[in-house]
């Protein structure tokens, strides 16, 4: 079983780059395969949970060629040759692993199609939520057959409908319903619309675009006319900030500590994070680079101090989902209180982020306390090594390696394979922030082109 060992750390100053952001390249294998054309992909991130989209792309007819990989995980560098929306039938059911993106977002594209399919994943995934789906695309003529041990869940069967546009106003904040209604819709006769009751992340919306689709956008109202093909282009997926989150508190924790994060993505939606952490005392200073089809790339630097308490407001939750447990970690080594509710989501991600964040900090000697819709950390108490467990999630893994940063002792964090769903090359990152390496090369990811 693999597992993390860390030791607290004196110094912090680092410059790195993160692999490529998820959400991007969900988006981007998608999109690119129902382009008409060939588009190039770089920085695609090759976490299990992206190759297993890329895959699925590929069972439906795709092709791809790729340029360059990242060594011992997969593409970042690729051609995909687009299918100008009409997809081939797959031969087999799909298999979405861990990724709830990957499924709610396939769900949207496939129920649409002239074909019978079937998709399916771990057994988190299995019991994540998937009636959200189900039930506005069960609105536009979709025929879905939910077949998991729990009501709603996955593996889910999608049979031949025809589909219509809807007027869908979303009952809670989900990027990936959003976008599972807009690919539906771009099968569709007519306008589909969805009206979000706050601001989510608008990665489909803004790739739509970059690919040649017109989606009419005004406030929280997304809409999007069928019958468009995307066109193929070149996409550069920039850095992920929500794997940024965890050394950007590692280093806005630590009085004297510096850190550049290099090309990472500064989507506005994405970006509550440095908010957060500027809101707590840290000094944020944003750099951006440009934007790429739509997208924002810049780089961030970080100067640590004594971090104080935060509310996190009801309208930042959406856009911090991600970050929320790392959060937590800042709000341990901050003075005061840091209140979090309205985020029941936590509840249904990859594990109840609520409880198992809970259960790791309180080990470390932590005062967290627990609601229904979230948490609050009193501050200021010594951290203390532990034995704990990932719980099989990624982002908790993650959060409490940062956490035995600044503990007292060894931290031990248990099963950590499934870090690879979102961020490869963590795992040496993490091992040089502990030697306190000072050489550039033990932060970067190794690039092999294909032809090599």
């Amino acid at each position: 079983m693999s597992e993390f060992r860390v030791q607290p750390i004196q110094n912090f100053e680092v410059d790195l780059e993160v692999p490529g952001d998820k959400s991007m390249s969900h988006r981007a294998a998608m999109i690119a395969g129902l382009a008409e054309g060939e588009s190039l992909i770089s920085g695609f991130l090759p976490s299990e949970d992206c190759l297993n989209t890329l895959s699925a792309m590929k069972s439906c007819g795709v092709k791809v060629a790729v340029e360059e990989e990242m060594e011992g995980f997969g593409p970042t560098r690729m051609r995909i040759a687009g299918k100008s929306m009409k997809l081939d039938a797959p031969a087999a059911p799909i298999d979405c692993g861990n990724s709830g993106t990957g499924m709610r977002l396939l769900a949207g594209m496939l129920a649409a199609q002239s074909f019978e399919s079937e998709l399916f994943g771990d057994e988190s995934l299995s019991s994540r939520p998937m009636g959200r789906i189900i039930d506005p695309l069960g609105e536009m003529g979709a025929t879905i057959e939910s077949k998991g041990a729990k009501p709603g869940c996955a593996p889910i069967r999608l049979i031949p409908s025809k589909m219509k546009p809807i007027h869908y106003e979303l009952p809670m904040a989900s990027a990936q319903v959003k976008s599972a209604v807009l690919l539906a819709g771009l099968f569709c006769e007519g306008r589909t619309t969805v009206v979000q009751p706050a601001t989510t992340r608008d990665h489909t919306e803004r790739m739509l675009e970059a690919f040649g689709v017109d989606v009419g956008s005004e406030g929280n109202t997304i809409s999007i006319k069928g019958g468009q093909v995307p066109q193929a282009r070149e996409f550069h997926v920039p850095g992920d900030i929500s794997s940024a989150a965890f050394w950007l508190v590692a280093a806005a924790a630590r009085p004297g500590a510096r850190l550049v994060v290099r090309r990472v993505g500064l989507n506005p939606t994405r970006t509550a994070i440095l908010d957060v952490l500027e809101r707590m005392g840290a000094t944020v200073i944003r750099r951006p680079l440009g934007g790429m089809a739509g997208e924002v790339m810049g780089d961030v630097e970080v100067h640590g101090a004594q971090l104080h308490g935060t509310d996190l407001e009801r309208s930042e939750i959406p856009n911090l989902i991600d970050e929320i447990p790392v959060i937590c970690v800042a709000a341990a080594l901050a003075k005061g209180v840091t209140r979090i509710r309205d985020a029941r989501e936590l509840r249904v991600k990859e594990t109840d982020r609520v409880a198992t964040t809970v259960a790791n900090l309180r080990a470390m000697g932590g005062r967290i306390e627990e609601f229904e819709d979230g948490m609050e950390v009193e501050g200021g108490h010594p951290l203390k090594g532990a034995e704990m467990k990932s719980y099989g999630d990624h982002r908790i893994a993650m959060a409490f390696a940062i956490a035995g940063l600044f503990a007292e002792g060894e931290s031990r964090i248990l099963d950590t394979a499934c870090v690879n769903t979102s961020y490869p090359c963590f795992a040496s990152q993490l091992a040089a922030v502990c030697r306190e390496s000072t050489d550039p090369a033990d932060y970067c990811f190794p690039i092999r082109r294909q032809d090599s």
